[in-house]
């Protein structure tokens, strides 16, 4: 489905409220009126099935508001499951990477923090448009953690909310 059809559809068949798409028209005998749409996927994404396509719903609720769909939209709380339009923006790549979680890997707790050895201080770094920037040696991980996160609001469009 091309975007404006799918624009129309949108607004002909659901109705938004809180995050979430409602059906207002029934596309089935399956569908009841009102009934919440979608389901949550592997990814933890919420998926709608349209027409036999299956779309993020995060990508049609923004769809339903603004009226185009770019190529990278991102949750900024970082939560799969808050599609308030509220909590999506319009993206590129590259900050859609950056605004993602900590490696499960990670033993600071702390994304852009590790611990250096050498020093027994805690390092930042951040990396932006692929280059990473070393941001020093803190006395604690939260210290590091807040300079990550001055120099993350600082160059790019993402928030520090571990």
């Amino acid at each position: 489905m091309e975007t404006p059809e799918l624009y129309n559809y949108l607004h002909e068949t659901f109705q938004y409220q809180d995050g979430e798409l409602y059906y207002k028209k029934s596309p089935n005998f399956r569908i009841v009126l009102g009934q919440k749409a979608g389901g949550t996927n592997s990814n933890g994404y919420i998926i709608i099935e349209i027409k036999q396509k299956s779309y993020k719903a995060h990508r049609l609720i923004f769809l339903y508001h603004n009226g185009y769909l770019p190529e990278f939209i991102d949750h900024i709380d970082q939560n799969k499951q808050n599609n308030n339009i509220e909590n999506l923006r319009e993206v590129t790549k590259s900050e859609n990477k950056y605004n993602t979680k900590k490696y499960k890997t990670n033993t600071s707790g702390y994304k852009g923090v590790s611990y250096h050895k050498a020093s027994k201080k805690w390092a930042a770094c951040i990396r932006i448009n692929k280059k990473d920037i070393w941001l020093g040696l803190f006395e604690t991980r939260e210290l590091a953690y807040d300079a990550y996160c001055k120099s993350a609001k600082e160059n790019l469009t993402i928030y520090c909310l571990e």
